[in-house]
């Protein structure tokens, strides 16, 4: 296809090298090359070097652009250049890996050709991952026809080498939501083991994830033959458990509040206070608390409203076990005005209440209940409930920033208790040994520009000690750079 061009200007090196091109070969960015570099074993052979195409550019004999203008009877756009120009299009390469790991400037005149399937693994470095922790990932299409299936090392993204994943990027129409499924899909279907490894998803576009396990109709012959040459089959999730929001109308109409109501396989979870009432710190971290009052209060509360064993209201807290008596009643509340408490001013009571009370009766989605219905089920407990082989989304779509921050937190929290509090014999039998949390969006939780709280640290736990228990996060977001650094640097993938 083309040979290295090394000049005055432009020299090759050991990270990169420029080819010209045979003027009847079509390439494009992004196709993989190779070319030949001496061999360290047998000076008589050849080791292979290969590079990505970066840019192509086509240049000629002219000397500037007014050269090409006056050529072509002064910007004559009907006319011929009466020279005709000689010109090339010229390839630069970016260096990938060399057969025998020799980085040598590749020499000029060296053909340059298409790597194949083995050459493209080789650039890449997958013949390196042994096959048993291979996961397909995606398939290469060059230029000239030549496919590749494009393996990521399990031992990277689930554990113990490394783990978590994260996808970034502007595209839109949820791409990179879909390229998570596919690649959750990739996971269950070639791991051995697939029976101790739950996933929960957290839908939080309209009703994106809410049909997982029900086939695509519109998926064509074209894309089925794609996932197939992967070696994987293009079918829906199976064992889906799904947990829909309680709304404002469900207690009449016993329907959640989502943008779809699956077919089946479907409950609704709500919050009483006493399902919140030791994670109201989850609920506030967005609130801004500079001096540490509203996290004071916080934890008066919990200690009032819980004891050794859970919920367990004190006699001082004994008005104050739903929503509206903590807001209206003893301790908080005297005759309709705010209390000091313990170390709490009374203006900071003030600001508490005023805080909560719009969140969970003002501007609430309906999630929030004096006292859940029997229809209603409590969030952590369903999630606590999570098996291998299991798939469990949990819809937070119609939620306010508040709520779906809460949901979140709630959700990391119990699955990190339950590995880190969990017996070694007990991680693959009663639970999972593996369980994948996917949330798109991760730079609401877990902004870059901000301060530590709650819901951040809850992230940080996952993304830093999460691989040695099991728990790995797939997160996606447009922009990596708004996501904590300490979130980012933590993902092998």
């Amino acid at each position: 296809m083309g040979r290295v061009s090394a000049t005055a200007n432009q020299p090759t090196s050991s990270d990169q090298f420029h080819f010209w091109l045979e003027p009847s070969v079509i390439v494009n960015p992004f196709d993989i090359v190779e070319t030949d570099q001496v061999s360290a074993s047998n000076p008589d052979a050849h080791s292979k070097t290969y590079g990505i195409v970066i840019t192509l550019e086509h240049t000629t004999d002219a000397v500037s652009h007014l050269s090409n203008f006056i050529a072509n009877d002064f910007g004559d756009v009907a006319a011929f250049a009466n020279t005709p120009r000689q010109g090339a299009t010229v390839a630069r390469v970016a260096v990938l890996s060399n057969t025998e790991d020799i980085y040598m400037p590749a020499p000029n005149d060296s053909p340059v050709r298409f790597a194949d399937a083995a050459g493209i693994h080789c650039a890449l470095g997958i013949d390196q991952i042994p096959a048993q922790y291979r996961v397909p990932a995606g398939l290469i299409q060059m230029s000239n026809g030549e496919q590749a299936v494009v393996y990521i090392d399990r031992r990277y993204l689930l554990g113990p080498e490394g783990a978590h994943l994260n996808i970034s990027g502007i595209s839109g129409l949820a791409t990179k939501t879909s390229y998570a499924m596919f690649l959750l899909q990739s996971i269950l279907q070639i791991s051995p083991d697939r029976d101790k490894i739950a996933v929960i998803l957290l839908n939080v576009k309209h009703g994106d994830l809410l049909q997982i396990d029900e086939p695509d109709p519109d998926m064509d012959e074209a894309t089925r033959a794609l996932w197939r040459a992967i070696g994987l089959e293009p079918q829906p999730f199976t064992n889906v458990r799904y947990l829909l929001p309680w709304g404002k109308n469900s207690q009449r109409d016993g329907k959640p509040n989502s943008f779809s109501i699956p077919e089946a396989n479907w409950k609704m979870y709500a919050y009483a206070l006493q399902d919140a009432y030791d994670k109201l710190d989850l609920l506030l971290s967005q609130v801004p608390d500079p001096h540490d009052t509203i996290g004071a209060l916080i934890g008066e509360i919990r200690e009032g409203l819980g004891g050794a064993h859970g919920w367990q209201p004190s006699q001082k807290w004994a008005s104050a076990t739903t929503w509206h008596g903590l807001l209206y009643g003893e301790p908080l509340v005297k005759n309709g005005t705010p209390q000091a408490f313990g170390d709490v001013r009374a203006s900071s009571v003030g600001r508490f209440r005023r805080i909560l009370r719009r969140i969970v009766q003002t501007r609430q989605s309906g999630i929030f209940v004096e006292q859940r219905a029997r229809a209603a089920f409590n969030l952590s407990e369903e999630i606590a409930k999570i098996r291998g082989g299991e798939v469990v989304v949990v819809d937070i779509a119609k939620l306010t920033d508040d709520e779906q921050t809460l949901v979140f937190g709630d959700i990391l929290r119990t699955i990190y208790a339950l590995y880190a509090e969990s017996d070694e014999e007990d991680i693959g039998e009663s639970i999972p040994e593996k369980v994948i949390i996917f949330v798109d969006e991760l730079n609401k939780y877990a902004p870059a520009r901000e301060s530590g709280s709650p819901i951040i640290e809850q992230v940080l736990d996952i993304a830093e000690r999460g691989r040695s228990l099991g728990v790995v996060l797939f997160g996606a977001e447009q922009f990596r750079s708004a996501v904590h650094p300490r979130v980012v640097g933590n993902c092998a993938t």
